[in-house]
């Protein structure tokens, strides 16, 4: 955990978020465009008040010219990130510290991806040269790497495979449910359960629907200091907690590594939760976004995010505890397996998703559960990387800074 935390000392003031899809007649500049522009009219300020920009994309741009070229800044600083599927949350991150710091009074993060032009079915892997004794899984895909999961799950806590395929498949069921309410979704219709189990499998017990999709799209957020957002908009969102941790990447060569937990997410949600003063984060959270890059990761999420006790989410995904009218509703807007997972992007549209639904301006037919009444925090959460070897990022906001 940081030694001086950032909770209550920064505030978020504009969102903005681009519809995810295939975006073959738009360019990443164009969405770019459209989010700063989105963000700026929603905190009421005029772009040239930004003091500074930070802008998180995977392979759709190498500097900040990136941003500054169609935005048509001149003397700010822009600064272009990347930290895997987490690059979104690591833009927001830096342009938080950099508020909180007293660098600058005012700060923008930005994310965009643009993949479908790519020609690729998945995310291109940057190949860095090494001597080839690296810890890796040595296999190809993600959804390979991810299918390990399920069968150590199921072994290590007794679940029937029969069990364990209904639990993913209501995960996939919940979230397209959720993203069938949601404009900005790549995919907007509900798929039936038995559509989804029957789906081909494409890599272990993983199916085409435990699978999120790719995607183009583009988000961004404004923070300033926590004492001067209401000199913008009523009702601002306070960061209450920033945690990244970046593992050791062992886990693939650790024999007590069993593939049932994301280490690294254990300890960004912990420190997190310190910082926050969340003891029952179940109990005390009203909404969380989590990185359902697949079905299966959401399940251990649930577990690593402390939701639900050791080998018991299995449980609380069949009882309905993570849906809209849940405890804890989960991916309220359909998460990546219903936006897909532009990387730059995706940090900051689960942002955007807490920004609407804390402030009472999500859909009707979409929007958190009654026994959400009275809890004011909302959590996001990215994983970057793979079992064994990733990157983790928790934040926390509320709409009331603490007592």
């Amino acid at each position: 955990m940081p030694a001086h935390g950032i909770c209550d000392r920064v505030a978020i003031i504009g969102m903005g978020c681009t519809n995810f899809g295939e975006h073959w007649d738009r360019s990443a500049d164009d969405m770019l465009i459209e989010a700063v522009t989105s963000t700026t009219a929603s905190a009421g300020v005029a772009l040239a008040d930004v003091d500074a920009f930070w802008l998180g994309t995977y392979m759709s741009g190498v500097s900040g010219l990136t941003l500054s070229r169609p935005l048509r800044l001149r003397d700010k600083p822009v600064s272009r990130v990347e930290n895997m599927c987490a690059t979104g949350s690591e833009a927001l991150r830096n342009a938080c510290y950099a508020v909180a710091s007293g660098a600058y009074d005012m700060a923008m993060a930005v994310g965009v991806e643009k993949l479908k032009d790519s020609g690729f079915s998945g995310l291109l892997r940057h190949s860095i040269p090494s001597d080839g004794t690296g810890g890796t899984l040595g296999t190809t895909t993600a959804p390979a790497n991810f299918s390990l999961l399920g069968p150590a799950y199921a072994e290590k806590y007794g679940v029937d495979s029969g069990e364990l395929k209904d639990v993913l498949t209501r995960i996939a069921w919940k979230n397209h449910h959720n993203g069938a309410r949601n404009s900005r979704a790549q995919f907007r219709k509900e798929v039936s359960t038995e559509t989804i189990s029957r789906s081909p499998l494409v890599a272990g017990q993983l199916g085409v629907f435990d699978c999120s999709g790719v995607s183009d799209g583009a988000a961004a957020a404004i923070v300033v200091r926590a004492e001067d957002a209401h000199l913008y908009i009523d009702k601002p969102l306070y960061v209450k907690a920033l945690s990244f941790v970046s593992g050791a990447a062992d886990g693939n060569v650790d024999p007590a590594y069993d593939f049932t937990s994301f280490p690294e997410v254990v300890s960004s949600a912990r420190n997190a939760y310190k910082e926050a003063g969340i003891r029952d984060p179940r109990a005390e959270i009203a909404m969380a976004e989590v990185h359902d890059c697949f079905t299966v990761t959401e399940l251990v999420l649930m577990e690593d995010l402390g939701f639900a006790e050791r080998g018991t989410a299995w449980k609380a995904v069949l009882d309905g505890a993570f849906d809209l009218d849940g405890d804890l509703p989960v991916n309220p807007d359909g998460g990546l397996k219903a936006f897909g997972h532009p990387v730059g992007a995706s940090g900051l549209r689960m942002l955007f998703e807490c920004w609407l639904q804390l402030r009472g301006e999500a859909p009707q037919d979409r929007r958190i559960g009654t026994t959400a009444a009275g809890k004011t925090i909302g959590l996001t959460h990215n994983l970057g990387g793979g079992p064994g070897e990733c990157v983790s990022f928790v934040s926390l906001v509320g709409t009331e800074p603490n007592s």
